[in-house]
């Protein structure tokens, strides 16, 4: 009898072990052939699953951005939206680096119009604007939005020396 694969699951099992390739060698520098190596798969098998490198990045992002259990406001309830939305940039500090650059290198070339329309980036945008709108009240998320991306590049400018205490009164302004 033949094996039952479960498609679905394997095609997230396959973007799950991409994305961290993706991370590392950057969108440019991952071609389809490389990929198929690294998972141990045939070309046809991996285009079978992903027809182009764009589907597979867009799965890469799927599975990035999915929210994690733990940004949920109600499982910390005695802290405050801007202790809740500062411990959300840290725990998106150490990987940063690497995904703007991977972004900045899937980017590259595209005008502002593509930008806006690319599934990958409306994706990621719209999950990384609904965990900072659970802390804001009334249209603050983009403010505040904006002050974390700000907040978290400049701390990966000045090696870490900027403190997030620092714009703890800032941000409780906003809030």
């Amino acid at each position: 009898m033949p094996k039952q694969i479960d498609h679905a699951a394997y095609r997230l099992e396959l973007a799950r072990k991409v994305a961290p390739l993706f991370s590392e060698h950057g969108y440019s520098g991952l071609g389809m052939r490389r990929v198929a190596e690294e998972l141990g798969l045939s070309k046809s098998a991996l285009y079978h699953y992903f027809p182009t490198k764009k589907s597979l990045f867009l799965a890469c992002t799927e599975v990035v951005m999915s929210p994690p259990e733990d940004d949920l406001p109600a499982d910390r309830p005695d802290e405050s939206a801007a202790e809740a939305l500062l411990g959300f940039a840290r725990r998106l500090e150490p990987g940063f680096a690497s995904e703007m650059s991977l972004l900045f290198d899937y980017l590259r070339g595209k005008s502002p119009d593509e930008i806006a329309a690319d599934p990958a980036m409306v994706l990621a945008n719209e999950e990384i604007r609904r965990q900072v709108e659970k802390y804001c009240p009334d249209n603050d998320a983009d403010a505040v939005l904006c002050l974390l991306m700000g907040t978290l590049l400049m701390r990966h400018f000045t090696g870490g020396r900027l403190d997030y205490d620092r714009l703890f009164p800032a941000l409780e302004k906003l809030l």
